[in-house]
């Protein structure tokens, strides 16, 4: 595929920060694979190991010394925001090589995940823009973010180190038991709405990491992104969130599309952003960013 790509006529060189930790495996194996698929491929590839304290420093480092002409995250959904940080609105395309827990953009982006496919993919395919959405103009999301009961989930999945789909399912049961109703007002352009809810979704994206659809016509491209209103879900239904698509009911989750928003709420609410517990907050300002950055996809 993507043969044609002009791109792939002149030698490009692959910058890879590997997330040793991301997914709870060892990533050994697959970085002998990608030195030996470079091996018989015209281009370069160039690997370094992130630490988890001074990624940021290496990144920058890295970057500046070699300029890449593609940064690939290997990891999870933290490792791919780390990179595509340093990489919005530059030339430099980012590459994805799942290798998380859940990898949710990969998934929504349709990154294969055998590698030697992925690989391919990364030297034929073609870069093209994405939206990003600003949250409180001085942090980014890819992928999805939200306010109550997700957020408190994803609390309790990185407070107690919890790996893979069992430890997602403990959280998820953890924080029903204290699932609380949010007051909000959520103004959308010159529009309020006010209502009680489980939890508020800002969606770049259709589906979690788990493969849950909460955002069925989402398009990272679209230049616009979703506001997701859960309100009230029976148990069964919450759990069935996390995992299943289910047709929305319109009395209980309602879909809004935004370029802007502002959400209050008037008890401090559990937030988190693309996987990463920020707190607990009271009010949330978004707005779209886009096409700021270019992936391979």
């Amino acid at each position: 595929m993507y043969l044609n790509n002009p791109q792939t006529n002149r030698k490009l060189l692959f910058l890879f920060a590997i997330n040793p930790v991301s997914g709870g495996h060892d990533k050994s194996g697959m970085e002998n694979a990608i030195r030996n698929f470079f091996t018989n491929s015209p281009h370069e590839a160039r690997l370094f190991h992130l630490n988890g304290k001074t990624d940021e420093e290496t990144l920058t480092q890295q970057i500046n010394q070699y300029q890449p002409d593609r940064v690939v995250a290997v990891g999870g959904d933290g490792t791919l925001k780390l990179v595509a940080t340093h990489l919005l609105n530059t030339p430099v395309a980012l590459g994805i090589v799942p290798a998380g827990s859940a990898n949710g953009m990969a998934r929504e982006l349709n990154i294969p995940t055998d590698l030697t496919a992925c690989l391919q993919l990364l030297v034929d395919g073609t870069p093209s823009p994405i939206d990003v959405i600003a949250i409180n103009e001085t942090d980014i999301c890819l992928h999805l973010s939200d306010i109550g009961l997700n957020a408190h989930v994803v609390k309790y999945y990185q407070q107690n180190n919890w790996r893979g789909m069992f430890g997602y399912l403990r959280a998820v049961l953890r924080a029903m038991r204290k699932r609380r109703l949010l007051r909000i007002d959520v103004t959308l352009d010159d529009t309020c709405v006010q209502r009680t809810a489980l939890m508020v979704v800002l969606a770049n994206a259709r589906m979690y990491g788990t493969g849950a659809v909460i955002n069925p016509d989402g398009n990272p491209a679209d230049g616009q992104f979703e506001v997701v209103i859960f309100r009230r879900l029976t148990g069964l239904e919450i759990l069935k969130l996390f995992w299943h698509y289910k047709p929305f009911n319109p009395k209980n989750i309602e879909i809004h599309s935004a370029t802007s928003v502002s959400i209050e709420s008037r008890q401090a609410a559990y937030f988190q952003v693309d996987g990463e517990y920020r707190g607990r907050v009271n009010k949330i300002t978004a707005r779209i960013r886009p096409g700021a950055l270019q992936v391979i996809r």
